[in-house]
């Protein structure tokens, strides 16, 4: 459910922005994932679960890079590499506005690899803001000038973790 607060004086304008109104202005219905099941279709298991019904616990514990061996750091960067080459089966990526998307009615978007996917979702939350006019608000990073920015951060890297695994 989306909060009807009115916007805070921080953030003046309203109606231009296709990220003021996340996600309803792309998408109008989501599921609700049971059990230990989370993505947007349910299929995959919350962090920390595995296995077929997401019911086995799992602990993974991150290797710090300068603690790695050269086979581990090899096989770090080849999934990485994998990551650049391999074209998401779940995910595209807006390549316009939702106002030159006419409402929706011309869709723009594009297929890409899971490696600059993450880039993407990096860079569009934390762009700067189109405003009225065409113009552009360069005086707010929302991504790193707000109050998410840990908890956001945090899962973006989670998801990053498991697309690479």
């Amino acid at each position: 459910v989306l909060s009807t607060s009115p916007l805070g004086p921080n953030f003046p304008f309203s109606g231009i922005d296709d990220r003021e109104n996340w996600p309803t202005v792309f998408y109008n219905r989501t599921c609700q994932c049971q059990g230990n099941f989370m993505g947007f279709n349910c299929g995959d298991c919350k962090f920390g679960f595995t296995g077929a019904n997401c019911t086995v616990r799992r602990r993974l514990i991150r290797k710090e890079i300068f603690r790695m061996t050269t086979a581990e750091k090899d096989k770090f960067i080849a999934y990485l590499n994998l990551a650049k080459r391999t074209i998401s089966s779940d995910y595209v990526i807006a390549t316009g506005t939702y106002e030159q998307m006419n409402n929706g009615s011309n869709p723009l978007f594009a297929d890409i690899n899971v490696y600059d996917l993450f880039v993407w979702l990096h860079y569009y939350s934390s762009r700067d803001a189109f405003i009225e006019g065409g113009q552009v608000w360069t005086d707010i990073d929302f991504a790193h000038e707000a109050p998410a920015f840990a908890p956001w951060h945090r899962y973006f890297l989670l998801r990053w973790e498991c697309e690479i695994q």
